[in-house]
């Protein structure tokens, strides 16, 4: 018996993690029927994504390539911190914002395709940023990306690769002469100087780093609450254009209606004139009925005449 199929396991992790578990019993129930106990055992094992890492999966799953590009990014990335080549750097961390900006651009279509997916204002996509940076800066969340099968969003709050050294985004100055054993005493405590400098400067870069972090995913979110808020304008304009059309529609009933009660009221009226009509014509036909049966019952007067 095989294990689960690469296709059954695409299409687990491309469902909304609210109908994750249902799919996956009813792959567990499937695998039953066919008797391969073993598969249905490994499908039962499989656990529901987040909302997050769902989305990031499906980004894997139906643009793999993306992906692909992201893990180029990083290594470019990688080798330029490694190297201090501090002008390479600001260049690649440039495209760094645009390619994972272009990345959630291409999650938020993709999840507004999906049957069931959260609606647009509510996808976590700070999240989604924050997976897609520390795929950049670790290889094994960078591998668990292209995997398609992320349970849970990662994030790195510092850059480069994980675990790595301290390494500086700016241009080291020059070092300071060595000077003769026995020669200017203060070189020590130049040194510790320089090293508490480095250290400030480090906090500076980590305080900048993580204030930087936190004002995308505010601008994320508050990209995604105005999409959100212009989906429900859309929603709300729709609506009343609907009502308008009914309402259009109503008042072409309405004067039809009107129409056809109007001929309804001048019929009535010409029938009443013909009852009107009929009734004293009936009037007129039983007087002169009862005239002719008065004659007909004294045939003696029917012909005197008065000066007879």
């Amino acid at each position: 018996m095989s294990g689960p199929s690469r296709e059954l396991l695409r299409q687990l992790y491309r469902t909304p993690p609210d109908r994750f578990v249902a799919a996956r019993d009813e792959a567990v129930a499937e695998a039953r029927r066919a008797g391969d106990v073993p598969a249905a055992r490994e499908i039962a094992r499989l656990r529901r994504p987040t909302v997050a890492a769902w989305l990031v999966n499906l980004l894997a799953l139906e643009r793999p390539e993306l992906v692909a590009d992201l893990g180029q990014l990083a290594e470019s990335l990688r080798s330029a911190q490694r190297e201090l080549r501090g002008g390479q750097l600001r260049e690649l961390s440039t495209q760094r914002r645009a390619v994972v900006g272009a990345l959630l651009a291409e999650v938020r279509s993709l999840a507004t395709a999906v049957p069931g997916a959260p609606p647009p204002g509510k996808l976590p996509l700070g999240a989604v940023e924050s997976t897609l940076n520390a795929a950049l800066s670790d290889a094994e969340v960078a591998e668990q990306v292209r995997s398609g099968r992320l349970l849970r969003a990662a994030s790195y709050a510092g850059f480069g690769e994980v675990p790595r050294p301290q390494l500086r985004l700016v241009t080291e100055e020059p070092a300071p002469p060595s000077r003769a054993p026995g020669g200017d005493r203060s070189a020590p405590r130049d040194r510790q100087a320089e090293r508490a400098a480095r250290a400030e400067r480090e906090r500076r870069r980590r305080a900048l780093a993580t204030e930087l972090a936190k004002a995308r995913t505010d601008q994320e979110r508050a990209e995604a609450e105005l999409a959100g808020a212009a989906e429900a304008e859309r929603g709300g304009a729709d609506g009343l254009a609907a009502i308008e059309t009914d309402i259009a529609e109503l008042e072409r009933q309405r004067a039809a209606a009107e129409a056809e009660l109007s001929r309804a009221r001048s019929a009535r009226r010409a029938a009443e004139r013909a009852v009107t009509v009929a009734r004293r014509r009936t009037g007129e036909v039983e007087a002169a009925a009862e005239a002719f049966a008065e004659e007909e019952a004294d045939p003696r007067g029917a012909g005197r005449h008065p000066n007879v």
